[in-house]
């Protein structure tokens, strides 16, 4: 069903905005952990370090494909286009796959306890409303 004159309320705008501004927190994390130079890594608890060492090059690149596809879909939703929703599926696959891997494979819960299972279940929640947000808009027709 496509309204294209049904009027876009502001909201959208303002969830686009936020929504750029979460992925982007994201990418800064994704390229912090990435760019962790060697004196970073050794001032870290050994347990975290070795935790963080442990991470395989494959939950790196799921990780990206999060962050990017998060804020290349909310930059397209901003914008008002179909492909973001794609875009945004994807970051949400990701998201679940990584957080997945952080929760019931590493020893992230062992290190630090379960306060850790926060940031997961809120990173795995905003990917989520984002992708049905997104879903909402292209059913309203306001996305081309």
């Amino acid at each position: 069903m496509n309204q294209q004159n049904e009027t876009i309320p502001t909201s959208f705008r303002v969830v686009g905005i936020i929504a750029i501004l979460w992925n982007l927190f994201g990418m800064l994390s994704f390229f912090g952990q990435v760019f962790m130079s060697e004196e970073a890594l050794l001032a870290l608890p050994e347990d975290q370090r070795v935790l963080y060492e442990a991470v395989p090059a494959w939950v790196m690149v799921v990780f990206a494909i999060a962050v990017f596809g998060g804020t290349l879909g909310s930059i397209g939703l901003l914008m008002k286009k179909n492909w973001s929703v794609t875009l945004l599926l994807a970051s949400l696959i990701a998201v679940v796959i990584q957080m997945s891997y952080n929760v019931f494979v590493s020893d992230s819960l062992e290190v630090f306890g379960p306060a850790f299972l926060v940031m997961p279940i809120m990173i795995t929640a905003i990917a989520g409303l984002l992708y049905w947000y997104s879903r909402r808009c292209q059913a309203k027709g306001w996305l081309t």
